[in-house]
C-alpha cells in the first residue's frame, strides 16, 4: 500500500513539472491579451503622432520589436522541443555529442545577418529621425514674410541640422529649476527683447520647429513623447532636436516631464506643446509682445514713482536746515 501511494505521488510530480513551463507561458500570453485596449496603447512602443520624427523612431522600434520576437519564441520554440523531445526516459542512453561544425557555422551566421538587417533598417530610418523635413508651404506659418519671426534661417553647423529649404521656426529651451522657459525668435540678433513664456510651448501646425535645448543651473532633460526622442540640457551645452505636428492636431497639447532628476521639486517640472493654426500663433506671439511692453511700461513707472522722492530729498534737507536767529 505505501508502495503504491509512492508510485502515485511521483507521477504526480512528474505531471506537474512537465505542466509548470506551459502553464507559465499560458498565464504570461492571457496576461497580455487580457490587458484593456485602452490602457495598453503605446504599452509595447514609443509613443508617436504628434510628429514625423516621433513616427520614425516608432517604426524602426516596431521592426526591431518584431525582429525579436521571432528570435525569441524561434528560440524558445526549439528549446521547449528539445526539453520535450529528448526527456530522460527509462532505459534510455544519451547520445554523446561533441560538435557540430555545420551547426555552428550556421548560427555564427545567423547571428551576423541579423546584426546586418538591424544596422541596414537603421540607417535607412535615421534621416527621417535626424534631419527635419521642409514645413508645409500651404498650411504652415510663412518663414519668409511673417512679422513674427521674418526669414527665420539658422546656420546649419555640425550639431544642428535644419531642413532642405534652410528654413525652420528656431526656439531656445532652457531648463531651470523647477520650470521650463520658451525663447521664441524676432528676426533679430537681440534676444533681450524676444517674447518668451514658460512651462507652455505654443507652436504653428505644419511648420517644422527646431529646438536648442539648455540648462541654466544643473542637468535637465527634455521630453514630450509624442513628438520625438528624449535630449538633455546641460548646464553650458547646447542640445538640438525638432518636431513637426500636422495640421489633424491642431488644438492638441502634448505632456512631457522633465527626465533627469534634477531636485526634491523634479516631479512638478512639467512641460507641454500646443499646437495652434499659423495665424493663431501669430496673434498668441503679437500678444505676448504686447503684454512684455506694457509690463516694462509698468515697471518703468514704478521705478519713476520710487526714485523720485530720493531725487527730492537733498532740496527737502537744504530747506529746512537750521535759520539764524535773530540778533538783539
Amino acid at each position: 500500500m505505501n508502495r503504491l501511494r509512492s508510485a502515485l505521488g511521483q507521477t504526480t510530480r512528474n505531471r506537474s513539472r512537465r505542466l509548470a513551463p506551459w502553464l507559465a507561458a499560458t498565464f504570461a500570453v492571457a496576461l497580455a491579451l487580457g490587458l484593456p485596449g485602452v490602457a495598453a496603447a503605446d504599452f509595447w512602443t514609443p509613443e508617436s503622432g504628434g510628429s514625423p520624427q516621433a513616427d520614425a523612431i516608432d517604426n524602426l522600434y516596431k521592426f526591431t520589436l518584431v525582429l525579436a520576437a521571432v528570435i525569441f519564441f524561434g528560440v524558445e520554440g526549439a528549446l521547449f522541443y528539445s526539453l520535450y523531445k529528448f526527456k530522460a526516459r527509462k532505459g534510455a542512453v544519451a547520445a554523446q555529442i561533441r560538435g557540430n561544425t555545420r551547426l555552428e557555422i550556421a548560427w555564427t551566421i545567423g547571428a551576423a545577418v541579423i546584426v546586418l538587417v538591424l544596422a541596414v533598417a537603421t540607417f535607412i530610418q535615421l534621416p527621417a529621425i535626424r534631419i527635419p523635413e521642409n514645413s508645409n508651404a500651404t498650411e504652415g506659418l510663412d518663414l519668409a514674410s511673417s512679422g513674427v519671426a521674418p526669414g527665420v534661417l539658422v546656420a546649419s553647423g555640425p550639431q544642428q541640422r535644419l531642413p532642405p529649404n534652410g528654413k525652420s521656426l528656431n526656439i531656445k529651451v532652457n531648463g531651470q529649476q523647477y520650470i521650463w522657459r520658451y525663447t521664441y525668435p524676432d528676426g533679430d540678433d537681440n534676444t533681450l527683447n524676444n517674447p518668451f513664456s514658460y512651462e507652455e510651448m505654443v507652436v504653428p501646425t505644419e511648420t517644422t520647429v527646431t529646438l536648442e535645448i539648455q540648462a541654466q543651473d544643473v542637468a535637465h532633460s527634455w521630453w514630450i513623447p509624442k513628438l520625438g526622442g528624449k535630449f538633455d540640457a546641460i548646464p553650458g551645452y547646447t542640445n538640438y532636436t525638432w518636431f513637426k505636428v500636422p495640421a489633424a492636431l491642431e488644438g492638441t497639447s502634448f505632456r512631457g516631464q522633465c527626465a533627469e532628476l534634477c531636485g526634491r521639486n523634479h516631479a512638478n517640472m512639467t512641460a507641454r506643446v500646443r499646437a495652434v493654426s499659423p495665424a493663431d500663433f501669430e496673434a498668441y506671439i503679437a500678444q505676448r509682445r504686447q503684454d512684455t511692453k506694457a509690463a516694462d511700461e509698468a515697471a518703468a513707472k514704478q521705478r519713476k514713482e520710487v526714485e523720485a522722492p530720493a531725487a527730492e530729498q537733498p532740496d527737502a534737507d537744504k530747506t529746512s536746515g537750521p535759520t539764524a536767529s535773530p540778533g538783539p
